[in-house]
C-alpha cells in the first residue's frame, strides 16, 4: 500500500503544483483510511489508473478523478471533475442503474477532510458505486476457463438491448464519417510518438498509420453504408473484459466513457471490436471470433465483420498508448508492447491465423529480415538452417565440415528439414495465431506442399521473396568468412550452383517481392508497408 501511495504522489507531483500535490496526497490518505467513511468498512483497497483513483471500501466503491489534462480528457478543475462525475453517473445508469448510486462531495475544513462536515468547503467529488462480487468479472471467468458461447451470447444479448435503446441523432452519426474518425486515429498516432523506442518502434507505428489511412480511402462507401444503416450510436466506448460482470442472474456492464463524447459516438462494430481485441490479447482468439460472428448474426449486421480488424487495430493502439502512459513498472511496459504488437498484426496480417514465409536466393538477407519481422509481430520464428544443423548434430555457428556436407545437404536431409520446418510452423500458429518461417524454398514442390498443408489447416499463407543484385549477394557471401557466428553454410563458391537450382515462386498469387539492397531496416519497413497496403484493401472481413 505504501508503494502504491508513493506512485500516486509521484504522478500528482508531475501534474500539479507542490501545494496542490500535497493536498491531493492528503486526500488520498484520507480515502485510504476506513475511519473516513460513514459506513466504517473493515479495510480499503486502492486501485490507480492514469486518470482516476478507485477506493474499494466494501460494500461500496468510491471513484475520484485525477486533476489532469491529457488532451483527450480534461479534469484539471474541480468544476470539470464535478461535471464529469455527474456525466459518469448518468451515462452508466443506462446499463447498470443499480451500481451507480450517487455523486458525493468531500469537504475540507481546519479539521481535515470529511464526507459529513458541510461547514467546510467542497474539496473534491467522488462517484459512489455498489461493489460487484469478485470472481465474476469476465476477465476472472476467462482465467478460470469459465467463458464459452453461452456467456458470450448473454453479453451480446445485453448489448443488443442497449444499442437498440440508443436512438442515433444526426450529431452522433457524423462521428461515423472518416473525416471525423481521423480525429481520434490521428490523435492516437501523435500521442504514441513519445513511446517509439520504448514500447513500440517507428516502423510499426508507420505501418499501422499506413493501414489506417489506406483503409479510410479504400472503404469510404462502407463507412457511408454504416451511417445509412444507423449503426452509429451512443455506445459504451470502453468495452473490455474487466468492465463486464456476469452472475447466473445478471449481466452488468459498467464504466463507460464519460470524459469525451466522441469516444462513445461510434459504430457498434467499434464498440464490440474492443472486447474482441481483449480476447485476442488474452490469446483467446476463438472467443473473440465467436463474439463477432454471433453478434453479426444477432444484429443482422454482416458488415460488422468487414470493419473488425480496422477497429481492433485502433483499439489495440489506444491500449498500447494508455499502458505506455502509466508505464511506471515493467509490467505496464510489457503490456504496452504486447498491445502495440497486436495493433501491428491487425494492420499487416489481420486476425486470421497466418504463416509468413521469408524466402529467396542465397544471401538476400532472409534470416535478418525474418528475425526482425518476428520481433515486430511478436511471433515465433523457425529457420531451416537452424533445423538442418540441429537434425545433423552440427554446431549452429560453425560451418559444416567438408566431409559432412554431402550428408547434411542431401535430398533426404533437405526433405526432413523442410518437413520439420512446416510441422513446427503449423503447430506454432495454433498457439500464437501466426509464425515466421525463414527458408530458401527454392523448389516449387516444397512451396506447393506448404500451401496444401495451410489450406488443409485453414491457415492463410503469405510469402515474401527477397531480392538483391548480384554484387550485393557476392559481397555478403564474402563477408560471411569474417563473421564469428554465422548460421548459414553458403559461401561465395556456392553461388553459381545454388542460383542454378533456384525456381522463382511465380506460381504464388499473393507473392510480395521486396528488394533487400537498401539494408535490413529499410527492407523490414518496406515489407510491413506492403503488408499494410494489402490488408487495408482486403474485403472478406476478419472472421
Amino acid at each position: 500500500m505504501k508503494s502504491r501511495l508513493r506512485q500516486v504522489e509521484g504522478f500528482m507531483a508531475a501534474n500539479s503544483t507542490d501545494d496542490s500535490s500535497k493536498r491531493q496526497a492528503r486526500l488520498v490518505r484520507f480515502l485510504q483510511s476506513p475511519s473516513s467513511y460513514p459506513h466504517h468498512p473493515i479495510g480499503v483497497r486502492v486501485i490507480q489508473t492514469h486518470i482516476s483513483w478507485v477506493f474499494m471500501a466494501s460494500p461500496f466503491v468510491f471513484k475520484v478523478k485525477k486533476p489532469v489534462n491529457m488532451g483527450f480528457l480534461d479534469f484539471s478543475t474541480l468544476e470539470k471533475r464535478q461535471y464529469f462525475c455527474q456525466r459518469e453517473l448518468e451515462l452508466n445508469r443506462r446499463l447498470c442503474p443499480e451500481v451507480y448510486l450517487a455523486v458525493m462531495p468531500i469537504y475540507e475544513s481546519d479539521a481535515g477532510f470529511s464526507f459529513e462536515d458541510k461547514e467546510g468547503e467542497i474539496a473534491e467529488y467522488v462517484v459512489k458505486m455498489r461493489e460487484l462480487p469478485h470472481g465474476c468479472f469476465l476477465g476472472e471467468l476467462l482465467a478460470k476457463g469459465a467463458v464459452g458461447e453461452a456467456e458470450i451470447n448473454r453479453v451480446i444479448s445485453r448489448l443488443h438491448q442497449f444499442y437498440e435503446s440508443e436512438n442515433p441523432t444526426s450529431e452522433i452519426e457524423e462521428w461515423g464519417r472518416p473525416e471525423r474518425l481521423r480525429i481520434s486515429t490521428n490523435e492516437n498516432f501523435e500521442q504514441a510518438k513519445p513511446f517509439v523506442g520504448k514500447t513500440t518502434s517507428s516502423v510499426a507505428l508507420e505501418a499501422i498509420r499506413q493501414f489506417t489511412n489506406n483503409f479510410y480511402e479504400a472503404n469510404r462507401r462502407l463507412f457511408e453504408e454504416r451511417i445509412q444503416q444507423r449503426r452509429i450510436r451512443d455506445c459504451h466506448g470502453d468495452l473490455h473484459l474487466d468492465h463486464i460482470h456476469l452472475t447466473p442472474e445478471t449481466v452488468t456492464i459498467y464504466d463507460c466513457i464519460e470524459f469525451n463524447d466522441r469516444f462513445r459516438f461510434i459504430d457498434i462494430a467499434n464498440d464490440l471490436a474492443f472486447l474482441a481485441m481483449d480476447f485476442d490479447f488474452e490469446r483467446q482468439h476463438k472467443l473473440g471470433d465467436l463474439l463477432l460472428r454471433n453478434a453479426a448474426l444477432e444484429f443482422r449486421d454482416s458488415g460488422m465483420l468487414k470493419l473488425a480488424d480496422f477497429y481492433k487495430c485502433y483499439r489495440a493502439l489506444v491500449r498500447g498508448k494508455i499502458e505506455s502512459i502509466q508505464a511506471n513498472s515493467e509490467k505496464h511496459a510489457q503490456r504496452a508492447r504486447r498491445y502495440f504488437h497486436l495493433a501491428l498484426r491487425y494492420a499487416t496480417t489481420g486476425s486470421e491465423p497466418l504463416v509468413l514465409v521469408v524466402m529467396g536466393r542465397v544471401a538476400t538477407g532472409k534470416t535478418s529480415v525474418a528475425k526482425q519481422l518476428a520481433r515486430e509481430l511478436d511471433w515465433p520464428l523457425f529457420c531451416s538452417d537452424h533445423i538442418r544443423k540441429t537434425l545433423a548434430g552440427v554446431p549452429l555457428t560453425v560451418r559444416t565440415p567438408p566431409e559432412l556436407r554431402d550428408k547434411v545437404y542431401s535430398n533426404q536431409m533437405t526433405e526432413k528439414t523442410y518437413g520439420k520446418l512446416v510441422e513446427k510452423g503449423l503447430a506454432a500458429v495454433t498457439a500464437h495465431s501466426g509464425v515466421v518461417l525463414d527458408a530458401t524454398f527454392s523448389k516449387r514442390r516444397r512451396r506447393d506442399c506448404l500451401r496444401d498443408k495451410c489450406i488443409e489447416a485453414g491457415i492463410r499463407l503469405q510469402v515474401i521473396e527477397l531480392e538483391a543484385d548480384r554484387n550485393a549477394i557476392a559481397r555478403r557471401l564474402e563477408e560471411r568468412d569474417e563473421k564469428a557466428a554465422e548460421l548459414s553454410d553458403a559461401r561465395l563458391e556456392d553461388l553459381e550452383k545454388l542460383s542454378a537450382t533456384y525456381e522463382p515462386p511465380d506460381e504464388l498469387p499473393t507473392l510480395i517481392r521486396v528488394s533487400s539492397n537498401g539494408g535490413i531496416a529499410n527492407t523490414v519497413s518496406t515489407v510491413l508497408l506492403h503488408l499494410a497496403d494489402k490488408q487495408s484493401s482486403r474485403r472478406n472481413g476478419s472472421i
